[in-house]
């Protein structure tokens, strides 16, 4: 029997409006509830120009491996010349950042509004997170 708690492993939906795919994720992220996110983000950024934008705001935990799977799909975004937008209003999860060296590294949004009217380049997108 697994130890894993499935109440607390990550949802998540997805929506295609136009250019941009939005995700809405859902409970934890941690090195047991990773792997399928990972494998669903590979998916999404795999072709050219992927413009890829992620609800975090329902999402209760990230841990380090859940970092290390957003700083992934960043830089696939990024090699590909697209975008990847984290949507949080999560003061916590910004001080993790922080904390962890990645302020700044992503493109935040507090709420959907204004998502999409953003241009790239307004957003603090810095060169290669990982």
């Amino acid at each position: 029997m697994s130890d894993i708690d499935t109440r607390s492993a990550p949802h998540h939906t997805g929506l295609t409006t136009g250019e941009a795919t939005f995700v809405e994720l859902r409970g934890e992220i941690d090195i047991f509830t990773a792997p399928p996110l990972a494998a669903r983000l590979e998916a999404l950024t795999a072709g050219p120009h992927p413009d890829l934008v992620l609800d975090l705001r329902s999402m209760a935990f990230i841990d380090c491996t859940g970092l290390g799977v957003l700083c992934r799909a960043r830089n696939r975004v990024v090699a590909r010349h697209g975008r990847l937008r984290l949507v949080t209003d999560s003061v916590r999860f910004r001080r993790t950042l922080r904390a962890v060296g990645l302020a700044g590294v992503f493109e935040l949004h507090p709420s959907m509004d204004g998502t999409l009217a953003r241009t790239p380049g307004t957003g603090d997108v810095p060169a290669r997170a990982g």
